[in-house]
């Protein structure tokens, strides 16, 4: 059976963005590996030791956050072109998660009623991770 799992990229605050998910989506953080831990450590680049060379985070149901930091050195132009999607069976648990996720990110669309759930909201959390929440689907 193929799984499909998000894997982000941040900027040096991955560990921070893995521990918040690790809470929030109540997961368990199977490895967190810094480049100073990693084999890789002579071959990276100078000031790269504290960055995430690899870090999974294991949601129930099987499902996987993967992530890592960029390198000191390389460029980083953020998330683009791609969302992360939460369907919830309830408008109160959309709308309680939306909140959770908007705290110190950026809103770019309320949670509101749709055609097509009865809570739908984007956002970008404070990490740079953007998101679409769904509550209470209508049509799938």
């Amino acid at each position: 059976m193929l799984q499909l799992d998000p894997y982000l990229t941040f900027d040096g605050n991955c560990a921070e963005a893995m521990r918040f998910y690790e809470r929030t989506f109540g997961g368990k953080i199977e490895m967190m590996m810094t480049v100073g831990e990693s084999p890789m450590r002579d071959q990276s680049p100078p000031g790269s030791e504290n960055r995430i060379m690899h870090a999974r985070l294991a949601l129930d149901g099987g499902r996987l956050i993967m992530a890592s930091d960029a390198m000191v050195g390389q460029p980083y132009s953020g998330m683009h072109g791609i969302s992360l999607t939460l369907m919830y069976p309830s408008a109160a648990e959309a709308l309680s998660m939306f909140d959770t996720l908007a705290e110190g990110g950026t809103i770019h669309m309320p949670i509101e009623k749709t055609f097509w759930a009865e809570a739908f909201g984007m956002l970008t959390d404070r990490f740079g991770t953007p998101w679409l929440i769904n509550g209470a689907m209508l049509h799938h």
